[in-house]
């Protein structure tokens, strides 16, 4: 079983900050990519910015330039760990934000799970 565990949201006005942590733990062997989505009401959960084991990000349009996706990152440790520093925040950024991670357990079988989501809701 691999879990994961989202804290950090709230409700803050547009133009404040906010930082997102997600940890995973549980019977894994490595973790390849972790990342955060969102669902705003109404729509369909898309994409806010991902990161490999090795270091290498990807973010959406809509938070480039105010989003920065990071990990734990002890040198020659594995990544258990990832962290969205959101800032410039606007109203339309209000959703549940989701952490998921995609690797391998230690019997050698792909996960791809999802936390339990956190909401952040921006107020104008």
């Amino acid at each position: 079983q691999v879990q994961l565990e989202e804290s950090g949201g709230g409700l803050v006005q547009a133009g404040a900050s906010l930082r997102l942590s997600c940890s995973v733990s549980g019977d894994i062997f490595m973790v390849n990519r972790m990342g955060w989505y969102r669902q705003a009401p109404g729509k369909q959960r898309e994409l806010v910015a991902t990161i490999t084991n090795v270091g290498t990000t990807n973010y959406a349009d809509s938070g480039e330039g105010r989003f920065t996706i990071s990990r734990d990152n002890a040198m020659n440790t594995a990544m258990r760990a990832v962290y969205l520093q959101m800032n410039s925040l606007k109203p339309e950024d209000t959703a549940v934000y989701y952490c998921n991670s995609l690797g391998y357990d230690r019997s050698y079988r792909v996960f791809d799970n999802w936390g339990q989501g956190t909401q952040v809701t921006v107020s104008s």
